[in-house]
């Protein structure tokens, strides 16, 4: 079985990008609410999926606010992708008795 990618195996950053595969794009707000993070630690996940690649984190001005929004780039939906197909491998591998347990 393929290894599960640690950058998204977190909770929280397997959250994000789950939200931005959905909605294309979206703002921190619209994260932070949907995913019940702080902004804090939003806002060092988002960094982290950016670094990465995953993600295209764009800032802007809507008033006097700052704005940021949140796109998920191909290498992200690919990793993404990649992601799931590795835990259909978890989920459909055939199982097997404890240790101790086996017949014979």
């Amino acid at each position: 079985m393929r290894p599960l990618n640690p950058l998204l195996h977190s909770e929280l950053r397997l959250a994000v990008m789950s939200l931005l595969v959905s909605v294309g794009e979206a703002d921190f707000v619209y994260l932070r609410k949907q995913t019940g993070a702080t902004a804090g630690n939003l806002s060092v996940q988002i960094d982290k999926l950016s670094k990465a690649g995953y993600i295209e984190v764009t800032k802007s001005f809507v008033g006097k606010r700052t704005n940021t929004s949140c796109r998920l780039t191909k290498e992200g939906m690919a990793a993404f992708e990649e992601y799931v197909e590795a835990i259909k491998e978890y989920l459909t591998a055939p199982s097997r008795p404890p240790r101790g347990e086996e017949k014979g």
